[in-house]
């Protein structure tokens, strides 16, 4: 895992951007955004407008119109996130909103790390980028964001946290942290940098006589199938017999290259992924050729494998039977759309699924790996990648 690699431009937020973008279809360029964007909810007079008429008129202390309208919007959303398990339906109220927007649209500087979901009470750390202001502040993968500039976390969504943490080049951020998520919350100052890494890595490695490929990809950006097309080449013209794909803490990203670079292992015309939403109906995209004609191959994953990872994977598995190897992967098998409202807040509302090749919603549940491998931070060796090698082994034995 501790490869040579320096931090994406969106380092801070590799894992959770590539969620949001994967989970985001009006991200997309307009051929696939018009899938999935519509403008904004029509207002109507409701029971719950009915209530705040009458509280603001007839309670007995005066109050708040703003607070109320929002505090019925969140109790909402809480229900809808109880009921049906939703991790990803936010509402952002006005305030909320303009951070989130500033920090998807502007500047992509940060502190050099992933982050998953929320666990042990606060924001899982995946990976901690050599030569990055997180890793030259001492954290590690396992510690556990708490707090943000002296602020609780815990209840709030993961975007939200992650534009908090994002912030223009020069400036500071502290995070509380449990370390390795345990303790009382350590203070961690750090100073935002802009730094970026190629999509892929590659190597090649000897085991047991024989060469092997190794190459990661670690986003789902414009331009990802074309880089990792060139990094497969480059271990095959090193004279690997087969290659390890390392998919681990890939966030995923855009949805068209997810296709792409499926295409690239995948016969034209397989089934890639499938979209369904009750309102915005069904559609099914394919591999649209350009495959490699690719030796034997692994593909590894763990629980930040997310969006578009997952259904390059889950692909893979599928269409191709190649081997899994891990631990399962994030669940992230819906989309959102952030739908605005007329208080100036919006609701970034979960509205169809992503289903893999034989129509499985990977929803909360995520991608079970063929061959289970659980990543031990303690180790010197990454065990995972060594795992995987060996199944790679075997694949070339058998073919």
């Amino acid at each position: 895992m501790k490869t040579s690699w320096l931090v994406l431009a969106t380092a801070v937020v590799a894992l959770v951007a590539g969620i949001w973008i994967g989970g985001h279809p009006e991200n997309l360029p307009d051929g696939v955004q018009e899938l999935f964007v519509e403008s904004s909810i029509a207002g109507k007079e409701s029971a719950s407008d009915d209530a705040l008429n009458v509280i603001e008129d007839q309670y007995f202390r005066e109050t708040d119109s703003t607070q109320l309208e929002d505090a019925s919007i969140r109790g909402m959303v809480t229900r809808l996130r109880k009921q049906y398990a939703d991790r990803f339906t936010h509402y952002f109220d006005p305030e909320q909103l303009a951070r989130f927007n500033e920090a998807i649209n502007g500047s992509f500087s940060g502190v050099g790390m992933t982050v998953g979901e929320f666990d042990e009470g606060g924001l899982r750390v995946g990976t901690v980028f050599k030569g990055s202001p997180a890793e030259r502040a001492g954290l590690e993968s396992g510690d556990v964001i708490v707090e943000v500039d002296g602020e609780p976390i815990l209840g709030e969504s993961v975007d939200l946290v992650v534009s908090q943490i994002k912030g223009p080049e020069g400036t500071r951020v502290t995070l509380g942290v449990k370390v390795r998520g345990k303790g009382e919350p350590r203070d961690f100052e750090l100073t935002r940098e802009e730094i970026s890494v190629p999509v892929t890595s590659n190597r090649v490695r000897e085991v047991d006589g024989r060469k092997l490929g190794y190459v990661r990809l670690t986003s789902f950006s414009n331009g990802a199938s074309v880089a990792l097309r060139k990094a497969v080449n480059r271990v095959r013209k090193r004279g690997a017999e087969g290659f390890v794909l390392d998919l681990r803490a890939n966030g995923g990203g855009l949805l068209p290259e997810a296709v792409l670079t499926s295409s690239l292992f995948i016969p034209e015309g397989e089934v890639v992924v499938e979209t369904s939403s009750r309102t915005q109906g069904g559609r099914t995209y394919k591999a649209v050729g350009g495959d490699l004609d690719p030796p034997p191959m692994v593909v590894l994953v763990d629980r930040d494998t997310a969006s578009a990872a997952e259904i390059l994977a889950a692909a893979l598995q599928t269409d191709n039977g190649d081997p899994v190897v891990g631990t399962r992967t994030f669940g992230k098998g819906v989309f959102q759309q952030v739908i605005n409202l007329d208080n100036g807040g919006a609701l970034d509302l979960t509205v169809g699924e992503f289903l893999t090749a034989d129509g499985v919603s990977l929803a909360g549940e995520g991608l079970k790996p063929d061959v289970f491998s659980p990543s031990r931070p303690e180790a010197r060796r990454d065990l995972q990648l060594d795992r995987a090698f060996e199944v790679l082994g075997d694949e070339i034995e058998g073919s």
